[in-house]
Order: structure tokens, then sequence, then C-alpha cells
């Protein structure tokens, strides 16, 4: 065998041979043979088998199958900036929040063109998924719940208690910007989620005392469109005090409270879900151990932050489960933005139902994206600042 030999060169010249031998007789084919032993170095049955091999023509790719009517190449470039805007929303979530985030993205940074705006508002929320397959990430968080056992025999665990159909019943939850060391003090988030609308409010507190809490779930209260029915928490301290329950309670009309499991945070797993999504996903893990950003964040949780998880950002509920053999199957309802939920609650007033849609029809999704991004590094850069 020549060992100067190309690997190109040695391919043709096979080929060569099989076209030959397809055509040869036996004297012929044996000399065929002889010839593919001596230049290529095979063995007699290996010479065989090579030189049997059909001869393949190639032609033209011929692409079959359903025609690509999504294509990544195109749409691609219009949806990411979207898809960043909404903070990632999955795409069952974005095919109920497209609608309104396409016209504020024309409106506020550039027109988008006919056909990628027909498509994309066509696409089905698999269809999302695929184009943003190749974008996606995940992340972990971790849990600081110190047990306040005073007032635990008190209050009740879940039940029967809520009337899951109305609006007005909150699962509160605290998470820390300790940046994983727990000692000395920093920033807590009181995280509150309505059962029923979705409705989210976050405050920021320094330290995670009883009278920081109750001063955190006021403030919320006092921003909720609807009236507040029932109070759900984990077995926390921060909540599960004398302070908290003698809020509730001395009022007019007593507002319930309930809390968790121990060691159940399935029990808040609607609250536990907007722990990632409205707090993680925008303050991250860093640690915020200066007094001085509880102010600038209540202020961007309370007005462009708010706004934004409020009015533009749909969720997905669950609507019942269906058990197929030996699984179970989860039946999700239709995509909608806290807003629209309340908006059908029977517990919102017209009058305020009004004034949230007029709130909102002055509003821009991604103007709102951009006052949160510059409050972000602000805050950030006093965070750095103070270590």
């Amino acid at each position: 065998m020549d060992k100067t030999m190309s690997k190109l060169t040695r391919e043709e010249v096979l080929m060569k041979l099989r076209r030959r031998y397809a055509t040869a007789g036996p004297e012929h084919k044996r000399k065929l043979l002889d010839q593919a032993q001596e230049l290529l170095g095979y063995h007699r049955k290996a010479a065989i088998r090579a030189l049997r091999q059909a001869v393949v023509v190639r032609g033209p790719l011929i692409i079959t199958g359903r025609p690509v009517k999504y294509e990544p190449g195109l749409l691609g470039p219009w949806l990411k900036p979207i898809w960043q805007a909404t903070d990632y929303a999955c795409g069952r979530r974005l095919v109920a929040m497209l609608p309104e985030w396409i016209p504020a993205y024309e409106q506020h940074e550039r027109r988008m063109p006919g056909e990628v705006r027909e498509k994309l508002l066509l696409a089905s929320g698999r269809t999302l998924d695929r184009l943003l397959e190749s974008l996606r990430g995940q992340g972990t968080g971790r849990s600081l719940t110190r047990p306040g056992t005073l007032l635990r025999q008190q209050i009740p665990i879940r039940g029967s208690l809520w009337e899951e159909g109305q609006a007005g019943w909150l699962e509160v939850d605290t998470v820390a910007l300790c940046g994983g060391s727990v000692a000395g003090e920093f920033v807590w988030m009181v995280d509150g989620v309505d059962y029923v609308t979705t409705w989210v409010e976050l405050r920021a507190m320094w330290g995670r005392g009883q009278a920081g809490t109750l001063a955190a779930l006021q403030d919320m209260e006092e921003s909720l469109p609807f009236s507040l029915l029932g109070l759900d928490s984990d077995n926390g301290g921060e909540f599960l005090n004398h302070h908290v329950l003698k809020w509730l309670q001395k009022r007019p009309q007593p507002v319930f409270m309930t809390r968790s499991r121990p060691y159940k945070k399935d029990d808040n797993a609607h609250v536990e879900q907007k722990n990632w999504t409205h707090v993680r996903q925008c303050f991250g893990y860093e640690r915020h151990d200066n007094p001085e950003l509880v102010a600038p964040i209540n202020t961007l949780v309370k007005g462009a932050y708010g706004q934004l998880l409020n009015y533009f950002h749909a969720s997905l509920k669950l609507d019942h489960k269906e058990r197929k053999g030996g699984k179970v199957q989860r039946i999700y309802g239709a995509a909608q933005t806290p807003l629209a939920r309340v908006l059908a609650s029977a517990q919102v007033s017209q009058a305020t139902k009004q004034r949230l849609l007029q709130e909102k029809a002055r509003l821009n999704p991604f103007a709102l994206k951009q006052v949160v991004t510059r409050s972000m590094k602000a805050i950030s850069a006093m965070r750095r600042a103070g270590n």
C-alpha cells in the first residue's frame, strides 16, 4: 500500500474500483480484488465487502416532512428582547402576554415586520418554548425559616378555613438577601401573593424583627386592590407572634391567620414560587447589608417593578387534576395577568377596577423595564459601596 496516498485519493480509487466491479465478469473481478489488496492494503474478504457496496450517487439535498413555519432565524431576534423584558416567561405565559407586549415593544423600541408579528401572535406556547430552548437556564435557592413556637398551638394549620374562590387570602413568606451567610444584619424581602388573583406585593425590611415584619404587612395591605380576608404563613417567628395576631384580630372584620405544616413547603407553594420568579430573579443572591437600601428597594417594588408584575406579567393557575392510570395530570387554565383576575373578581369594587385600568393605560412595560434596570443598577452600586 502506498503510505503517501491521502484519504481523498483512497476514496477516489475505491469508488472507481467499485464502479468497475459492479459490471465485471469473474476473471476481471479477481483482478480488481488484487488491485484493491495491493493499492489499499485490504484483506481479501475486506476487499470483497468494500467493492460490493453499492455506488451512491449524491444529488441535491431534499428536505422531507412538514415545511418549517416558525423559522428561528426570523423570529428569534424579535422574540428574544421581549422574552428578556418579561423576565424569561415560559411559552404558555408568553402566549397570553404577547398581544400586549408586541404593541408596547413597537411603541417603545421599533416597528416589527408584519410577517414576524403575525407568526408570533399565532405561535403556540410549545412553539415559543422551542424557539427559546437554547437560551434557558435554571437557579437554586435556600430557606432560612426559624420556627416560631410561641403561638403555634393557637394558630391553626390551613384547612377548610379558606374560601379559595374569593380574593383576599394571602400567602406570605420572607426571603433573605444574605449572600449565603446569615451572620449579622441584612435586608429581608417580605413576599405576599393572593391565592385567587396571584396579585403580588413585595416589601423590603432591615432585619427580620416582629415589628418590622408587621410594618411591612401593614404597608402591603394598603396597596391591595381588595380587602384582606386571610393570612397564611410558614412557621417562622416573624409571623407567628402577638404583634401580627393582634393586628389581624383587633379590627371590625377580623382576618383569619393560618400556618403551614412544619417542613412542608408545598403548603405555601404559591408564594414559594414567587420567591424565585419575583425576588431572586430580580435581586439575586448577593448580600444586601446596607440599611440605606431598604428605601430605594421599596420605592422600586411599590412602583415600576410592582406595576410590571401585576399589570403585564401573566401567570398560570392550576384548574384541576385528572388521574390517568397511575399518573396524575395537572390541567392549567389560560395564562392571565393578576390585573385581569382582579378585574374578574366580584370582591373588587368598580371604582378600584376603573382606577387600575386608568393607571395601566398610562404605562408601557418596556418603559417600566428600563426603570427597573436603572433602579437595580443604582441599588447594586449602593450595595457594593457599603461593603
